[in-house]
């Protein structure tokens, strides 16, 4: 990734986080510093959100904060025009890994591993929550992969993926992305081959249906690239357990099937990097260079024997396909010691972006100063 760090030559530093207490663990190292470009800044929105995951906001202002490594759901009353978390509130618990939440027509929708569950007019009832209402109960129980990400398309319908259960094979009902109607009806698959999709989103102009994907371990340090996909036609195969990346023939199944055969990446991402949520920039608070472009949450690396991601980073594209890949925020991992881990990437009404933390229990709020 030496590209990246070349890129950020021009970035300047712009702000210094203070060391907030009760916010991570004592073996924890505190953020001290996040490099943006020049003419943003970022600042803590909230604290001590548990293993703060996926994220969803409801027009009346509430925002919605699953796990994974817990069993509840939270939801955050929002103060100061959208620039503050306030309460917050557990609105629901004894759930199995309840890292997917999403908003649709009053409900919030919430994925567990092998059921989706609706609360209906919630925002109304954080003090007493609703029973929920059980949409879908027969997705798989496999840990592995299991946690999700779902959100509403311009479709109306509700996008779910079922991830691979292993590191790589080849296993019937897996490693796809599936949509459903609001109450679980007429499932479609509607993309296969992808091994673990923790985050997507549509682009404002064509409706396209875009993802990330994490890539497989234990290839060594560099191969193979996570991946940043479109899917312009339903029901495409973007290669795996087969193919990784445009041309990374699989040493166990890549025989079987040529890479050829399977719809390439849209933008090959860091190998490791672990691409998890992902937003098409629609606001009108940053640069019009920013806007309609993509902005990926990286996780970080685990397969390496030096890390990589910890990181926010931009795929800017031109009619419609990716051009380009850089950093846009860092600083969460200095040297092999990392501070931070961003899972996923929400627009606030005022164009400024939160990025939840997993690692820090935390989500910080990039906004542009000018």
């Amino acid at each position: 990734m030496r590209n990246l760090a070349a890129a950020r030559g021009g970035f300047s530093l712009l702000l210094l986080l203070s060391a907030l207490a009760g916010a991570c663990s004592e073996t924890l190292t505190q953020p001290t510093e996040i490099r943006l470009p020049a003419g943003f800044a970022l600042e803590v929105f909230a604290e001590n959100v548990p293993d703060a995951r996926s994220m969803a906001l409801s027009p009346n202002g509430i925002l919605y904060v699953g796990n994974r490594r817990g069993d509840s759901v939270y939801a955050i009353e929002i103060e100061a025009g959208g620039r503050r978390a306030g309460r917050m509130h557990r609105i629901a618990s004894g759930l199995s890994m309840p890292n997917g939440v999403a908003w649709h027509e009053g409900s919030l929708y919430v994925a567990a591993i092998n059921r989706i569950l609706r609360y209906e007019g919630i925002d109304e009832r954080l003090e007493n929550p609703p029973a929920p209402v059980v949409v879908v109960d027969d997705l798989p129980t496999d840990k592995h992969h299991g946690w999700k990400y779902i959100a509403f398309g311009p479709d109306g319908q509700l996008y779910v993926p079922i991830g691979a259960p292993c590191n790589i094979c080849d296993a019937e009902g897996y490693a796809l992305i599936m949509r459903m109607a609001p109450d679980g009806s007429n499932r479609e698959v509607v993309a296969r081959g992808v091994r673990n999709s923790v985050g997507f989103d549509w682009h404002p102009d064509s409706g396209d249906f875009w993802f990330t994907d994490n890539g497989r371990d234990m290839l060594g340090d560099d191969l193979p690239p996570c991946e940043l996909n479109h899917l312009p036609i339903a029901g495409e195969h973007f290669g795996y357990p087969y193919c990784h990346g445009a041309e990374v023939s699989d040493p166990e199944y890549g025989s079987q099937r040529p890479c050829s055969e399977f719809r390439q990446p849209a933008m090959e991402l860091g190998p490791h990097v672990a691409p998890l949520g992902m937003k098409f920039y629609t606001g009108s608070m940053f640069p019009e260079a920013y806007r309609g472009h993509v902005f990926i949450a990286e996780h970080g690396s685990w397969n390496r024997s030096k890390k990589i991601g910890y990181r926010v980073t931009l795929v800017r594209l031109k009619e419609g396909r990716a051009v380009s890949y850089e950093t846009f925020a860092d600083g969460w991992l200095e040297g092999e010691e990392a501070s931070g881990r961003p899972v996923d990437i929400l627009q606030m009404p005022d164009g400024s972006l939160l990025v939840s933390d997993d690692m820090g229990d935390r989500i910080y709020r990039i906004f542009y100063t000018g």
